[in-house]
């Protein structure tokens, strides 16, 4: 069984890995607690070493051909997949792998859309590379680095689609605001004190004339854009 459930939602992700404690409290607060609170999301960690061999559950093992470092080995990943794949089917299987195609808004708009997902952590070296060939839909990276292992990156994935369920931000249309939607930077925004320290927000922002404040907006999201990245633009 897997750590958090409820009885119906429009999402549910699966999620196997060496460190389920790693993941309890990024999905225990904030914008994901609200989500699985309202049956938006439900998300569900499997430990593998439930899945191990022998009786030190045992789920790495030295490379083929030598080299420094563990693999994880294949009999376990797909135990625990199998298992999985018996009470569901999944829209994807998803392998966190620095190594995947670059995390961006695109992908994340893409997998808000999927009903099931499941997703694979790795560690140490990486995994028996028969997984990915066979037992893996699709490799997501969150960067060009490395981490300890894919939980982190998990849950930076899962927040990103997430938020962009239908009801799980309270304005909706905040999420269509974003960074990286159509390709732009979000504009500078402002907040209460007008000026502060001499420092004035822009006084189109309060004239209340809403298309200038949208054409002020789209200008400064495309000079946002163009200086700080303009590989965004066409």
């Amino acid at each position: 069984m897997g750590l958090f459930s409820f009885t119906f939602v429009s999402m549910r992700i699966d999620i196997i890995t060496l460190l389920p404690e790693l993941l309890e409290s990024p999905f225990s607060a904030s914008i994901v607690k609200r989500a699985r609170e309202s049956k938006k999301v439900r998300i569900h960690l499997h430990d593998l070493r439930e899945y191990g061999e022998n009786k030190y559950r045992q789920v790495d093992d030295y490379p083929y051909g030598g080299g420094a470092g563990m693999v994880m080995m294949i009999g376990p990943i797909d135990r625990c997949i199998e298992d999985l794949k018996k009470e569901r089917n999944y829209d994807e299987i998803i392998y966190m792998s620095p190594d995947g195609e670059r995390l961006n808004q695109k992908i994340a708009n893409e997998c808000s859309l999927k009903g099931n997902i499941l997703i694979l952590c790795g560690h140490y070296k990486g995994v028996d590379q028969r997984v990915r060939d066979h037992l893996i839909t699709r490799e997501i990276s969150i960067g060009d680095f490395v981490l300890s292992g894919g939980e982190l990156a998990a849950a930076v994935f899962c927040d990103s689609i997430i938020r962009l369920i239908p009801g799980v931000l309270g304005d909706e249309s905040s999420a269509l605001s974003d960074t990286f939607q159509d390709n732009l930077l979000a504009p500078p925004v402002y907040t209460r004190p007008a000026e502060y320290k001499g420092w004035n927000v822009p006084e189109i922002l309060s004239s209340g004339n809403t298309p200038a404040i949208e054409d002020w907006r789209m200008e400064k999201a495309l000079e946002r854009t163009q200086k700080l990245r303009p590989d965004l633009l066409p």
